[in-house]
């Protein structure tokens, strides 16, 4: 029996559909493309066997090749998890731990992704990685993303978004929420878009990940447990094989909440002024000043997304971690204007 050496084998090529845009990848090393498709699993792209028409964005996944000189004339910056990210308005370069991302400015989107070395399964800087590469190029076709939970209210039918970086209790308060009946877009990640001057958000990771300590007092278990950027494991799962709630494709934001947690028992909320909303959402969304090609078109959505919504400071206290007062506590909120 012939035994095929694994660079001989074909390289994985695959089309991804998300809101419309086509996506193309392929990879050099048949061990990376398998990671890449299990990635892609978790996350809200619809796999497209025969496309009929050309692909919106490429993307390039390469292994141990020599990763491209970054031209020294560029514009450089800082960027979350320890990268760098270099620019001169059109094209840009993200430098982050062992890998280079390129994306070149233009339609379709192209990007290159080189990986100093093959990832190891839950490496969570591999996912980081790849995010960055497929939502730089969505950004371009007016696809951007925001950290954040999506949860939709069953009074009013409204998306709630909860926003907040990593550790805030996004995950911890959707849960509930579901657990409660809410429907829900994502428990993390999600993407805004603009449809007739009003803001869509749908969700961009599908599974859940939650603490440990979460998943037990929820009375379920997970998966093995991963590392997350931050260093913390969390214990992830399938929110279709715990939840009665349905997962919702999209939703029309009405409520922003900017949550944090207090440690305390009770929890409580406060009103924020239009201007304070979107110097928020700024924050929240860095690459909407970041990425100077798309900053107009990405400061446009989260401008309207300010406009049509009601924002709330959330101090999240422990009393949300019993699903009906989470449920009450967020439909006062929508009725607070």
């Amino acid at each position: 029996m012939e035994v095929i050496p694994v660079h001989n084998r074909p390289a994985p090529r695959s089309y991804y559909a998300v809101a419309g845009r086509l996506l193309f990848f392929e990879s050099i090393d048949l061990r990376l493309g398998n990671l890449i498709e299990r990635l892609f699993a978790g996350w809200q792209l619809t796999p497209v066997s025969s496309p009929g028409q050309s692909p919106n964005i490429r993307i390039k996944f390469s292994c141990a090749d020599a990763s491209p000189q970054i031209p020294r004339n560029l514009n450089h910056f800082e960027i979350a998890e320890g990268g760098r990210c270099y620019t001169d308005g059109g094209d840009f370069y993200v430098a982050l731990c062992n890998s280079v991302i390129h994306l070149q400015n233009g339609h379709p989107g192209v990007v290159n992704v080189w990986f100093e070395e093959l990832p190891g399964p839950g490496d969570p800087m591999f996912a980081r990685a790849t995010s960055f590469a497929v939502c730089a190029a969505l950004r371009r076709y007016g696809l951007f993303e925001l950290h954040s939970a999506g949860v939709v209210n069953p009074d009013n039918q409204q998306g709630v978004l909860i926003i907040g970086p990593s550790g805030s209790g996004k995950s911890t308060l959707t849960l509930q929420l579901a657990m409660a009946g809410w429907e829900y877009l994502s428990d993390d990640e999600l993407l805004l878009s603009l449809d007739d001057g009003e803001v869509e958000a749908r969700g961009f990771r599908s599974f859940f990940a939650v603490s440990g300590a979460t998943a037990l007092a929820a009375g379920f278990g997970g998966s093995e447990p991963v590392e997350g950027p931050n260093g913390a494991f969390k214990t992830c799962f399938e929110p279709e094989a715990v939840f009665t709630s349905q997962r919702r494709l999209k939703a029309s934001p009405g409520v922003l909440l900017f949550i944090s947690l207090t440690g305390e028992q009770k929890s409580r909320f406060n009103k924020l002024a239009q201007a304070e909303t979107m110097a928020r959402l700024i924050r929240a969304c860095p690459w909407a000043t970041y990425d100077t090609a798309i900053a107009g078109a990405n400061l446009e959505v989260l401008s309207r997304l300010a406009r049509q919504t009601s924002a709330f400071d959330l101090n999240a206290g422990r009393d949300l971690l019993e699903p009906k007062h989470a449920s009450n506590l967020l439909s006062q909120c929508a009725r607070y204007k």
